[in-house]
């Protein structure tokens, strides 16, 4: 059964023949359909979202045929433009990747559901009961670039929360995010939800981009996902409200007071986990009383994994022949194997550097000490911050959100790993029996 307003016609053919000659009135019908699907989706029942989700991954699964072949011509167009080994990685749909979307789609499906959820209802001295609402956004436009399985997981969230989503993959991952689209479209179709709930741009023109962050009568926030020249570009075109984070410069402290084998532990961890994610260590900071028994022996598992050191004068003192750290070092997120390591006075000049260098993602502190792990907590203003724990636990799997559709070290609505609350917002209610105001 199709939901009132919803017209399964779409106003004009999506595809680049037709529409690469008038782009601003292609993004306007998407707009529009957007706008129309969300509120169909905003009002239908949490069994029906989440029919329609276990519907895609079905579909999914079904079509891994036809979305290789789709990726197969991505892949080739990508080895002809050049394109370097770990992004044709990136790009790649294999059979367990595909499985891994369908996977993704029914734990989403699975998650409690935040929308409509009414909390601190109380009643006044003027007898109305006032509490709030949990709600959808409304429509959310994703920019992002090379992974495909993004189209997957975002229309996943944004249908879950109850948000109708307009999604723009890179130019690369063309033939294969179309692919999925369709997939999307025929689970949604098949619960009852306009198709329309998710539309996944259909041409390659970079104008599109500037349209869709100028459409605010039809976008109501606007999430990139991708490299810091594409989230720097969006920021500073954006007329949207754009939920995003820059830089992932995070830090760890090891502090006179810290237990300096969970601190080896912890370092290492936080830098050689994984490389190339936002929530890897790239400054260590280490408290000038422990420092000469630390680094050493951090020192030797580093060069045992390979990973570059580069030191201020005091480590290269203690560590010996290690590169120095400049200035430039300590603003930079590496995203490879390098380490900047600085020796502090005390936790307070470690929270300095943090104030001066990071990025507002994830910092950690090593220590024993009751009283300074929570001023460190309250402090450091960022959007993760740990006690005795590596930075690598910033991520919404972790912190049980079941999902994420980025992180975010923005102050407003929400901060840290995005999760279905953090597409939600909430509303005031108020529930009264004739009351009038005195």
């Amino acid at each position: 059964m199709k939901y009132p307003g919803y017209h399964q016609s779409r106003e004009m053919s999506a595809t680049n023949e037709s529409i690469g000659f008038d782009i601003p009135s292609y993004m306007a019908s998407v707009g529009r359909q957007a706008r129309a699907a969300g509120r169909c989706l905003a009002r239908s029942g949490t069994d029906v979202r989440n029919e329609a989700l276990r519907g895609i991954a079905d579909t999914i699964e079904s079509s891994a045929l036809e979305l290789k072949q789709a990726n197969r011509h991505d892949l080739e167009a990508g080895r002809a433009r050049g394109l370097s080994s770990a992004l044709l990685d990136r790009l790649t749909l294999t059979d367990s990747r595909i499985a891994a979307m369908a996977l993704g789609l029914r734990q989403i499906a699975e998650l409690p559901d935040p929308v409509g959820e009414v909390n601190e209802l109380k009643f006044r001295p003027s007898g109305i009961q006032v509490g709030r609402m949990r709600v959808p956004l409304g429509v959310i436009g994703i920019i992002y670039e090379s992974r495909p399985n993004v189209t997957a997981d975002a229309a996943g969230l944004c249908i879950k929360s109850g948000n109708a989503s307009v999604l723009r993959g890179g130019s690369e991952a063309i033939h294969s995010n179309q692919a999925i689209s369709r997939c999307i479209n025929q689970g949604l179709e098949q619960a009852g939800l306009p198709s329309d709930s998710v539309q996944v741009i259909e041409t390659t023109d970079r104008s599109a981009v500037g349209e869709l962050l100028r459409m605010v009568q039809y976008i109501d926030v606007i999430i990139p996902r991708g490299g810091k020249g594409l989230i720097e570009r969006i920021s500073q075109e954006s007329r949207i409200p754009v939920i995003k984070h820059l830089d992932g410069i995070c830090h760890v402290y090891v502090d006179d007071q810290a237990d300096l084998d969970k601190a080896v532990s912890i370092a290492h961890n936080s830098k050689t986990q994984r490389y190339g994610v936002c929530n890897a260590m790239e400054t260590l900071l280490v408290a000038q009383a422990v420092a000469a028994e630390l680094l050493p022996r951090l020192q030797s598992l580093f060069e045992r994994d390979q990973v570059e050191l580069r030191g201020c004068q005091k480590t290269r003192q203690l560590l010996g022949n290690i590169e120095p750290a400049t200035e430039q070092d300590w603003s930079t997120e590496y995203l490879a194997p390098v380490l900047s390591i600085r020796v502090v006075a005390d936790m307070d000049e470690a929270m300095d550097h943090i104030q001066t260098y990071g990025s507002h993602h994830t910092d950690s502190i090593i220590t024993e000490d009751y009283s300074k792990s929570w001023r460190f907590l309250r402090e450091v203003d960022s959007s993760s911050v740990m006690v005795n724990a590596s930075t690598r636990f910033s991520d919404g799997f972790e912190y049980g959100l079941g999902a994420e559709i980025g992180i975010s070290t923005d102050k407003l609505h929400v901060r840290g790993p995005v999760g279905l609350e953090g597409l939600t917002n909430q509303k005031f209610v108020v529930i009264g029996n004739g009351n009038v105001r005195q």
